[in-house]
């Protein structure tokens, strides 16, 4: 096992892990700002970096069944949101490959 290296976002604003500032993602892939999680307000991102995927899991949510993975900052290893992996419902499916992070779990870095 190597080094594991971050990466840096450049953007006028940039969002990152609450306990740790390690860059997660930027306001230019925000895709949804309606999504509620665990603590509240959350958002929908179409990428993210600095983190690491747990095993999918099937969850039944406000809005169906989805298989999702939970993603925690790799840096300091809290989860911060999580990743859909499938959407059994057609208008769902757009949620497929995108993040969800949610507000409370995270800081304005720049």
């Amino acid at each position: 096992m190597g080094l594991a290296y971050n990466t840096y976002l450049n953007c006028q604003r940039i969002y990152g892990c609450k306990y740790c500032k390690t860059h997660l993602s930027n306001v230019e892939d925000i895709m949804s700002r309606s999504f509620r999680g665990q603590h509240g307000k959350a958002y929908l991102f179409s990428q993210v970096v600095n983190v690491r995927e747990s095993e999918p899991m099937e969850r039944n949510m406000t809005t169906g069944k989805h298989i999702v993975r939970d993603i925690k900052c790799k840096q300091c290893k809290k989860i911060v949101g999580w990743k859909y992996d499938k959407a059994y419902e057609d208008s769902e499916k757009y949620k497929e490959g995108k993040f969800i992070l949610e507000a409370e779990l995270l800081v304005i870095v720049n």
